[in-house]
């Protein structure tokens, strides 16, 4: 059993996070952690949900789970998870940067609200992966918003996936929110730019680990 905890409350969240996973072959089940804010955006909200979201870790090991993903880009409580867990842990910002480091190159990263650059950046430094990052930007769109109105937010994230190719000069952009996961639709197939998705990611890790 695989176990995706999303340490927010907002359970349409959560379901979406479970539908790209079983479009990527990956059965799931998805957690939703009531007690947690309705969005992770910046440390305060970061802090809070990391009591509720530990209480359903060990519910998960409890369970016989074995993965677990912590659904939210800011991989917050992952330390603190792993330490408590009986089985992989794994946070979908974290997937997310070992396949971009493994498709080749440098990669910028998309993320919401600049409150989450800073902690964006800290992890990636702390993987090791500083020599492979090009930038992290903010496209200004809040968390909640990307979830309500997926149509009438995507063309500010895809802007700034188009600005981070031709300023960053790069061809891999990860998209740094849980809430990103319906982009890729919306901008399309394309040789310029290879998207990477944090719930995917993780999803096919967790896949592999659970054997």
């Amino acid at each position: 059993m695989i176990v995706l905890i999303n340490p927010n409350s907002t359970e349409a969240m959560t379901q979406a996070m479970v539908e790209t996973a079983s479009k990527a072959g990956v059965a799931l089940e998805g957690w939703t952690s009531l007690e947690g804010p309705a969005a992770i955006q910046g440390s305060e909200d970061g802090a809070a949900c990391i009591p509720p979201l530990l209480a359903l870790v060990r519910k998960a090991c409890d369970a016989g789970a074995k993965t677990i993903i912590i659904g939210c880009f800011d991989d917050t409580g992952l330390v603190a998870a792993r330490e408590i867990a009986t089985c992989p842990v794994i946070g979908i910002g974290q997937a997310a940067y070992h396949m971009a480091v493994l498709a080749g190159g440098r990669f910028s990263v998309v993320t919401t609200l600049a409150v989450s650059v800073p902690i964006l950046e800290d992890n990636i430094h702390a993987s090791g992966f500083t020599s492979k990052l090009a930038r992290v930007r903010a496209c200004g769109v809040p968390v909640l918003d990307l979830e309500a109105n997926p149509a009438g937010t995507a063309p500010a994230v895809v802007g700034e996936i188009k600005r981070a190719i031709v300023e960053d000069k790069v061809s891999i952009v990860v998209l740094g929110c849980a809430g990103m996961v319906h982009i890729p639709a919306y901008f399309g197939e394309t040789e310029a730019v290879r998207l990477i998705d944090g719930v995917t990611s993780a999803a096919q890790l967790a896949f592999l680990l659970a054997k």
